[in-house]
């Protein structure tokens, strides 16, 4: 069984900063890509970064220059740093990431519960 939990979430006016953890536990055997996704509430969810296990990462256009995404394979661990935020930002923020584990050892993709995120005066 395998567990992706979210923490770090809150409500920052514009121009703040939050960082967001992504904690997996479980049977883990290997972590692959790992990402950032996040939900607007009546939009769909979008991708906004990603990394691969040796830190190859990619961002979103709308974050570019203002979020970091890292991870620490040892703690199986990653990490959204937030800068400049802005109201458009505000959302559900979701860990997704490739796992494989003594039982599957293809591996498989897991999601996170979300951690909320709102941007506002």
């Amino acid at each position: 069984q395998v567990q992706l939990v979210e923490s770090g979430g809150g409500l920052v006016q514009p121009g703040g900063s939050l960082r967001l953890s992504c904690a997996a536990s479980g049977s883990i055997r290997n972590i692959a890509d790992m990402a950032w996704y996040r939900q607007a509430p009546g939009k769909s969810r979008e991708l906004v970064a990603t990394i691969s296990r040796g830190g190859r990462t990619n961002y979103a256009d709308s974050v570019k220059g203002r979020f970091t995404i890292s991870r620490d394979n040892a703690k199986n661990t990653m990490y959204l740093q937030m800068n400049s935020l802005k109201p458009d930002d505000t959302g559900v923020y979701y860990c997704n990431a490739w796992i494989s584990t003594a039982q599957v050892t293809v591996g498989s993709w897991y999601w996170g519960q979300g951690t909320q995120v709102a941007v506002s005066s």
